[in-house]
């Protein structure tokens, strides 16, 4: 449940964007379920079928789609895409109140650093020589931004993040704890039996508007960078090679692994736990679902689905109907087997 400071429902109406049916100035402080929410709340319904938790919601008000306008004597909001005014009115009430500037005590912050005034570094945290920290960014506590890397405006980085040296930020980025940005990838070349590790001297290049969940690992490039295009969105624990490149606003789930050299086009959705070959290319405006292993270049957009192989969804899904059905094809073999048999006797 979001909170923030109350707000009148017509002042959050013209914000969203939205047509305003009743009382707008009901004062609204969180958005919660239709289940859980009471006075106060701000509660969301996308679809018909949430009819009977629509009619017992106890919120103060509600996002309706224009076809369920009528459905409720609640003051309400109608929106055309209510869920996306739901995610709307959420960041709105659940803004909370500026961290304050400035740099811990017990923070170091090296020689040659730039630390824009109206930024904040936590307690604990590090700041390499030659980084540049940009206005109103954040540096939670216990992170560690290496000697050159360059955060841009407006970033949060929170508790125990790592940025290893020469990495880049662009603006409005956010990075969940326990993520490491510029690791070593793993490059190694066979030597009588051993391994000879290969200098990693590319760097990461992050765009604008990219969000990185906890614990999920971006190794720098082997001699290029590693490329993370504006607006793309990463899950918790994913791992993203070497020389990888993701296109803009491609959103991807938790659990993927993506090995070097890969490129992924832009406005892509992958789902968890998707493993994706190196050296491939998939084109832009494609969908994987979860567990799905791409093991070839994708240069068609679309839906794709599958372990082994992956293939068009609509073609997996027939290749799934016949799996299930292998038993009684089976027994229907042995039975023509059987007849056939009798008739050559």
């Amino acid at each position: 449940m979001a909170t923030g400071t109350p707000q009148r429902l017509a002042d959050l109406a013209g914000y969203l964007e939205g047509e305003l049916i009743g009382d707008g100035e009901r004062m609204i402080a969180r958005v919660a379920s239709l289940e859980s929410a009471a006075e106060g709340d701000i509660s969301f319904i996308t679809h018909a079928r949430f009819r009977p938790q629509l009619a017992s919601c106890r919120a103060s008000a509600v996002i309706v789609p224009p076809a369920l306008a009528g459905e409720t004597s609640l003051p309400r909001v109608v929106c055309a895409e209510p869920y996306l005014a739901y995610a709307r009115a959420a960041r709105r009430l659940s803004a909370g109140a500026p961290v304050p500037a400035g740099v811990h005590p017990s923070a170091v912050v090296e020689q040659g650093a730039q630390v824009a005034t109206d930024a904040a570094v936590g307690a604990g945290a590090y700041i390499g020589r030659g980084a540049i920290i940009g206005p109103r960014s954040q540096i939670g506590a216990g992170s560690q931004v290496g000697a050159g890397c360059n955060i841009g405006s407006a970033c949060v980085l929170h508790a125990r993040v790592t940025l290893y040296p020469g990495c880049t930020l662009g603006d409005r980025c956010i990075v969940h704890s326990g993520a490491v940005i510029g690791a070593d990838g793993f490059g190694f070349a066979p030597e009588r039996g051993a391994w000879l590790k290969i200098p990693q001297t590319g760097g990461v290049l992050i765009g604008d508007d990219v969000e990185i969940g906890a614990n999920t690992t971006i190794d720098r490039g082997a001699l290029d960078d590693t490329v993370i295009e504006n607006g793309v969105k990463l899950d918790n624990q994913i791992q993203v090679a070497h020389n990888v490149r993701i296109g803009a606003h491609t959103a991807i789930a938790a659990m993927t692994g993506i090995a070097g050299s890969a490129s992924i086009g832009k406005h892509c959705m992958i789902g968890g736990a998707v493993r994706i070959l190196g050296h491939i290319s998939i084109t832009d405006g494609v969908e994987i679902a979860a567990t799905t292993y791409v093991s070839k270049s994708i240069v068609k957009a679309g839906k794709y689905s599958g372990a082994l192989p992956f293939a068009p969804t609509a073609s997996w899904f027939k290749v799934v109907a016949w799996i299930k059905n292998l038993d009684k094809l089976a027994e229907r073999i042995k039975a023509l087997e059987k007849k056939l048999g009798h008739s050559r006797d």
